[in-house]
């Protein structure tokens, strides 16, 4: 592999300006981006260093009650955060979560959510669809990391638990380029590959994720983030963000089961808000949940864990509704 030129704008301008040149691409810290390079998954000349521009750091409330966070920020220093913890527990536990991946201490949270996917097949730069090939190699041979929701015709699953947790909280993510600023809720963010195979997120040409904005009605109640691996196993491969908000809605969604973060049914949140549900209720409404799920030949493990973690998660919210 030729030597990268490394590039440490100052300004959003400057980033901008550089990302037009072909092959020059975003970089935050972590250890995913040189990975991808290494191996041939991503074809670059130059690293675009984001961690000195002023309007991809910091954390605060914008004055409205919204909390924003730049893009540049770590995920080790997001999980530690007072601030964030005492309002959005459910985003400084994803990004704590986050940091046991293999994408290194200096990870952002814009690295996070524009994260490739951790398929194998396309890890390895085979001729798979998101490589340039012609069908998913992972589909039939090395399904044990993909999806059993929402695949198709590529089937790789959602590789970013911040940005479960965002859909969770019901963010808004800014966007810079070439064309303007912009901003797209972070339940649109995140793409199927069914609407485009190259790219896993709403990004064009020379865009870099600016910020995210925490909005003030998902600020407190019932935050939490859980996980569970396949046993034996110490890597996660199921996620939940759960976050019942002050005013009782709820909003459960999956990681790991989709190519995107997977928001249950409505009826199953508007049913969970009840409180005070049985046994065959909960485990009703879990099933209801997982109702369009297609295991493959070596996932459906995945099925088991999710469905265990979507009754536990009910459990929670009805009693503390109940309560």
């Amino acid at each position: 592999m030729a030597p990268l030129t490394h590039h440490h704008p100052t300004t959003l301008s400057e980033a901008i300006a550089l990302l037009a040149r072909p092959h020059h691409v975003p970089w935050g810290g972590g250890t995913d981006v040189p990975d991808l390079i290494a191996r041939g998954v991503l074809r670059a000349t130059a690293l675009v260093h984001l961690g000195a521009i002023p309007e991809l750091r910091g954390l605060e409330p914008d004055g409205t009650g919204v909390l924003r966070v730049g893009a540049a920020e770590r995920l080790v220093d997001l999980a530690n955060h007072l601030l964030l913890g005492e309002r959005y527990a459910l985003l400084a536990t994803a990004c704590a979560h986050a940091g046991t991946l293999a994408t290194g201490e200096a990870a952002t949270l814009g690295g996070s959510l524009a994260r490739r996917p951790t398929c194998p097949v396309f890890r390895r730069n085979e001729p798979c669809l998101k490589n340039g090939g012609s069908a998913c190699l992972a589909h039939d041979l090395e399904s044990e990391t993909l999806a059993i929701l929402e695949g198709g015709p590529c089937w790789s699953s959602h590789a970013s638990h911040p940005g479960v947790a965002l859909v969770a909280l019901d963010a808004m993510i800014d966007i810079a380029g070439p064309l303007g600023a912009r901003s797209v809720a972070a339940s649109s963010f995140f793409v199927l590959p069914s609407q485009r195979i190259d790219r896993e997120i709403a990004l064009t040409d020379g865009e870099l994720i600016i910020a995210v904005r925490l909005p003030a009605e998902a600020a407190g109640g019932l935050q939490q983030f859980v996980t569970r691996s396949k046993r034996g196993s110490d890597d996660v491969d199921v996620a939940l963000a759960i976050a019942r908000r002050l005013d009782g809605d709820v909003r459960l969604v999956l990681g790991g089961v989709s190519p995107r973060p997977y928001r249950v049914y409505g009826s199953v949140e508007e049913e969970a808000m009840s409180g005070g549900l049985d046994d065959d209720t909960i485990a009703g409404l879990a099933e209801r949940a997982l109702l369009d799920a297609v295991p493959l030949s070596q996932n459906a493990g995945k099925l088991d864990r999710a469905m265990s973690l979507l009754r536990e998660a009910i459990v929670t919210v009805s009693n503390t509704i109940a309560g």
